[in-house]
C-alpha cells in the first residue's frame, strides 16, 4: 500500500505529465531501445512508428496518477493489459528495466519539477503497479500451462491449411508438431505467434484474433495484409502449408459471455471479422437458441471475408440474420445478393434485430467503432452491454 504522501506527490506530478503528453512515453521508448535493444524482439515497432503504443501507454500512466488513491477502477484495464503483456512473454524481470526508463524520463523531462522527492514517489508507485502486473501474469501463465493442451512459453506449430478469405484476408490453421492437444480458448482471444525471417532486423510477435471456434486440436487465425504491413505481407507471401510458426497460448479479455437465451449481436468492419467468426462458430456449435444477429461493413465486394461462409450460415440457421454494408460498391457487387446496404453502417436499418437485452459485441477500426457505439447508445442500449476489442494499443470508443 502507498502511504498518503506518496500518493499526494504523484498526484501532484498530474499537470506535469498532462502539459508533456505522448512526448513523454515517445522519449521514454527512445531511451528504452537505446540502452536494451534486446527489447525490440518483444515489443511491436510497428506501433512505435505509428504512435500508436507512446498514446497508449502515456494514457495508462495518466490514468494511473489520476486514480492511485482508487485503483479498483482500474481493474479491466490491468486485465487488459496483463492479457497482452502474457502475449509478448513479459517476464517480472523486464518491469526493472521499464521502471528505470520511466524515472530516468520523467527526470530528463521534467527539469527542477521533478524532485528526488518526486522520483522516490514515482519509484514507490511504479513498484505497487509492477507488483499487480507480476502477479496477475504470473497467474496467466501458470493457468495455461496447467490446462488440457496448455503450454508455457513457445511451442512450435505447423500450417496445415492455407485459405484466402478474401483479396486482402488469408485463414491459417496451426497444428502442433508434437500431435498432442491444444488448450481451448474463449471465442473472441487472439493468438500470438513468434515470426522470424531473414529480411527482419529482429524476431517479430504479432497478435491475431482466432477466427474458429475451439476443437482441442488445432487454431485458426485469419491475417490481414496490412499496407506497408512487414509481418502480415510475409505471412502471406511467404509461409505456406508444412512451414512452422512459433505460438504462444491464446489470451484476451473481449470475450463471448451470454446465457443460452440471451440475443447476441456481431457488429464488424474489414478485418474486425475474424473473432466475431469465432464466437458466431461457438454459437452455433452450441446451438444457441435466442436471436444471432451478424453486422459487417466493408468497402465492396473483393476485400468482403467469409462471404460464403456466412451466407450458407445464414441461409442454414434459423435464429441468424447477417446484414452487410458496402461503402463503394464495385460494378460487378449485387445488392440483394451480395451486401444489404450501401455507405457506412446504420444501425437503425436493422433497429428490430437489437433487442434491449441483447449482449453487443464489436470490432474494427477505432472510428468505425466509436460509431457503433454512438449508435447503440442512443438506440437506448445501456453501456454494460456494449463489448469491443481494439486491434494493437488500446484506445477508449
Amino acid at each position: 500500500m502507498l502511504d498518503k504522501h506518496t500518493i499526494q506527490i504523484v498526484k501532484s506530478t498530474i499537470p506535469l505529465l498532462e502539459s508533456a503528453g505522448p512526448a513523454l512515453t515517445s522519449h521514454f521508448y527512445q531511451r528504452l531501445f537505446q540502452h536494451n535493444p534486446e527489447l525490440k524482439d518483444t515489443f511491436n515497432l510497428a506501433n512505435q512508428h505509428n504512435g500508436g503504443q507512446p498514446v497508449a501507454l502515456f494514457n495508462a500512466v495518466a490514468a494511473y496518477a489520476r486514480n492511485i488513491d482508487n485503483l479498483a477502477v482500474l481493474g479491466s484495464a490491468v486485465e487488459r493489459i496483463a492479457q497482452k503483456h502474457t502475449g509478448f512473454l513479459i517476464q517480472p524481470e523486464q518491469y526493472q528495466v521499464v521502471g528505470h526508463h520511466l524515472l530516468a524520463t520523467l527526470k530528463e523531462l521534467g527539469g527542477a519539477a521533478v524532485t528526488d522527492e518526486v522520483l522516490d514517489a514515482w519509484g514507490r508507485a511504479y513498484g505497487v503497479l509492477a507488483d499487480i502486473f507480476i502477479g496477475r501474469e504470473s497467474q496467466l501463465y501458470q493457468t495455461r500451462a496447467e490446462q488440457v493442451g496448455g503450454w508455457k512459453g513457445t511451442r512450435a506449430f505447423t500450417i496445415t491449411a492455407k485459405q484466402q478469405e478474401s483479396e486482402v484476408i488469408t485463414s491459417f490453421v496451426l497444428t502442433p508438431n508434437d500431435g498432442q492437444a491444444v488448450m481451448d480458448f474463449v471465442p473472441g482471444q487472439y493468438l500470438s505467434v513468434q515470426v522470424q525471417d531473414s529480411d527482419f532486423a529482429q524476431q517479430e510477435i504479432r497478435q491475431y484474433s482466432l477466427s474458429d471456434a475451439p476443437n482441442g486440436c488445432s487454431y485458426r487465425i485469419s491475417v490481414k495484409r496490412e499496407v506497408g504491413g512487414l509481418v502480415s505481407s510475409t505471412l502471406h507471401d511467404c509461409f505456406n502449408v508444412g512451414d512452422e510458426l512459433a505460438v504462444i497460448p491464446p489470451a484476451g479479455d473481449f470475450v463471448l459471455a451470454a446465457d443460452d437465451d440471451t440475443p447476441v449481436v456481431l457488429i464488424s468492419a474489414g478485418v474486425g471479422l475474424t473473432p466475431m467468426m469465432s464466437m458466431l462458430n461457438q454459437l452455433m456449435g452450441s446451438e444457441h437458441h435466442s436471436d444471432i444477429t451478424w453486422l459487417h461493413a466493408c468497402e465492396f465486394g473483393a476485400f468482403h471475408g467469409f462471404k460464403s461462409d456466412i451466407q450458407q450460415k445464414a441461409a442454414s440457421y434459423e435464429p441468424l440474420a447477417a446484414y452487410t454494408w458496402y461503402r463503394e460498391p464495385s460494378s460487378d457487387d449485387r445488392i440483394g445478393e451480395d451486401y444489404q446496404f450501401t455507405g457506412t453502417i446504420e444501425l437503425d436499418k436493422v433497429a428490430g434485430r437489437l433487442l434491449p437485452h441483447a449482449q453487443y459485441y464489436f470490432c474494427g477500426p477505432v472510428p468505425f467503432m466509436a460509431e457503433v457505439k454512438r449508435q447503440l447508445l442512443a438506440l437506448g442500449i445501456a453501456p454494460s452491454q456494449l463489448h469491443y476489442e481494439v486491434f494493437g494499443p488500446h484506445q477508449s470508443v
